[in-house]
């Protein structure tokens, strides 16, 4: 049967166990009291029990308190041994990664996946560099790279090449902005708005004039930003709107900080591949690093088809 079970209420309900007061445990987690209450109520739910007798000289535990507190040792015991062994393992890997990425699949996926690889394995470094989706297969061929993300496939007998995530382009807005109204529309229709785009270069720029120029259109660029960051906070000040990915937009769209508006042109639902040598150097510290990357439960997400239902 499933547990529902979060290891940051254990470490609270063994601390509050050991000082016998809410308070004074919450503190060692640094908590307040309010929060460190709720989470043992929560806790006890998920128990079913009680685990607490609360009274005016402090917390007790219960008989179940007791049973739980016993076995809780022993699952921080198991997990301390745990990490211990996987780190001998990771403490192995060393050298240096290169990665390559296009815009969408870098601001959009890889830096949480390379922020947990990397503080796990202090012995790796990584080299990232945005890149065109186009060029990016070529460096990996000719070993100037170890792992490359693009959009579009490759098909070479001497590259191996996944699919790593889905994604698709949005045009974001701000969030009073007439195209806010309509839940589709063109690129070609979109260029007669002002934009915010990323820096001349950037991948997601290169791609937005590219397309602009098979349109026939010009795009009205009023700034230029260093980041997607700063792209979200210049169109929520209602800058102008931004050709960015869906990925990059959710957290500022969950806020209500942008309006977002589908585009109907067919390039915009994007498949992202992860490609390498089928025999690469370092094999074992590449293939280690592509596994973080494919793995990601973000990215997993993105590749089942009832996430764009």
């Amino acid at each position: 049967m499933p547990y529902a079970y979060d290891l940051k209420d254990l470490r609270l309900f063994k601390a509050v166990a050991k000082a016998r007061n809410l308070a004074a445990g919450a503190a060692t987690l640094n908590m307040t009291a309010s929060l460190a209450s709720y989470r043992l109520k929560s806790l006890e739910y998920t128990a079913g029990c009680p685990l607490f007798v609360r009274g005016p000289r402090g917390m007790t535990l219960t008989p179940a308190g007791e049973a739980m507190a016993k076995h809780v040792d022993v699952l921080f015991t198991n997990l301390h041994a745990m990490h211990e062994e996987v780190g001998a393992h990771a403490q192995e890997l060393h050298g240096k990664v290169r990665l390559l990425a296009n815009s969408s699949a870098l601001h959009g996926f890889i830096i949480p996946s390379v922020a947990r690889f990397l503080a796990a394995n202090s012995r790796v470094d990584v080299e990232i560099q945005e890149m065109a989706s186009e060029d990016i297969a070529g460096y990996i061929r000719e070993g100037e790279a170890d792992i490359g993300v693009f959009a579009g496939q490759v098909d070479d007998p001497d590259l191996v090449c996944e699919l790593y995530a889905m994604d698709r382009l949005v045009c974001v807005t701000p969030p009073a902005h007439p195209l806010v109204q309509r839940s589709r529309a063109s690129l070609k229709d979109i260029l007669d708005n002002d934009f915010v785009c990323r820096d001349l270069a950037s991948s997601n720029t290169q791609f937005l004039l590219e397309r602009a120029v098979e349109i026939g259109k010009p795009v009205k660029a009023r700034v230029y930003a260093h980041d997607f960051a700063a792209v979200m906070h210049l169109v929520s000040a209602g800058v102008g709107v931004a050709l960015v990915p869906m990925s990059v937009a959710e957290p500022a769209l969950r806020d209500g900080r942008v309006g977002a508006v589908s585009l109907l042109d067919h390039w915009a639902f994007r498949e992202l591949h992860l490609v390498m040598k089928r025999v690469p150097a370092q094999a074992e510290l590449v293939h280690q690093f592509a596994t973080i990357l494919m793995h990601d439960p973000l990215v997993v997400t993105t590749r089942s088809s009832t996430h764009w239902a």
